[in-house]
């Protein structure tokens, strides 16, 4: 009998209701290649922190709670679940035996063409993609991240090949994101993108900042006040009018 594989967890949350439709089981793995400037979870970065289970353990806790999941499932998140893609695909295609619905939430930064085998099987057994957009300028992309742009496009062009349903997530951030040449311009990358069926245009926050001190990391973004949801809303109509324009002229 071949032996299950383990993963690094860092937590599960048993009640999510903003990653993926309906209630859902949500698993943040543990290690992130990223350094967001904004990211309110660095205790996730270290790759060999957290805890080693199984997806068969996953699964488990999922089914104590699974008359709550009814029109919900399961949400891979972290840090960067894509690092352990191996057992991200193990535990997706356990939950798809299981007929559970799978979303996958990442910045798609460690995709690479040579290991598009890995990928498809991935692909195969998930539903949906939040895919998180950092900055549509690839220098503001390295800026804001320390890691290039350009897996993260190959990644969302990899998806729409798969047809896997997508929703674009992207974090405004005061200085840094909400210009609007940065917004147009992420409206002119998701345009050709047909698999995307939503979009989520996230005010930046300060509640991570008390993870930072607790770790005794300096906080990056330290004097950079939250951003209102009103600018939130106002960045997310720059970008939709941005695809609607461009896909009009497209049907011309």
């Amino acid at each position: 009998m071949r032996e299950s594989k383990t993963g690094n967890i860092h937590s599960t949350e048993s009640f999510g209701t903003v990653d993926g439709p309906g209630v859902r089981f949500v698993i943040f793995f543990q290690g992130c290649p990223m350094r967001c400037l904004y990211c309110h979870n660095p205790d996730t970065w270290n790759a060999k922190g957290g805890s080693r289970m199984t997806a068969d353990e996953l699964l488990e806790l999922y089914e104590h709670n699974k008359t709550f999941y009814r029109n919900g499932g399961i949400t891979a998140t972290g840090g960067e679940p894509l690092l352990q893609l191996s057992f991200l695909t193990e535990l997706f295609e356990k939950a798809k035996e299981r007929g559970i619905h799978t979303c996958l939430d990442t910045s798609g930064i460690v995709y690479r063409k040579e290991r598009q085998e890995a990928f498809e099987r991935l692909f195969q057994a998930t539903d949906l993609v939040l895919l998180d957009f950092k900055h549509s300028d690839p220098q503001g992309h390295r800026d804001l991240t320390g890691q290039e742009q350009a897996p993260v496009l190959e990644f969302a062009k990899a998806l729409e090949d798969a047809k896997i349903p997508v929703i674009i997530r992207h974090v405004v951030v005061p200085g840094l994101t909400d210009k609007r040449e940065e917004l147009e311009q992420l409206g002119r990358i998701i345009a050709p993108l047909r698999n995307v069926k939503g979009l989520e245009i996230l005010p930046y926050h300060t509640m991570g900042k008390t993870k930072y001190e607790a770790l005794q990391i300096p906080y990056p973004l330290e004097g950079v006040e939250a951003l209102e949801k009103e600018k939130a809303s106002e960045a997310k109509k720059i970008v939709l009018e941005t695809i609607l324009e461009l896909r009009k002229k497209k049907m011309k």
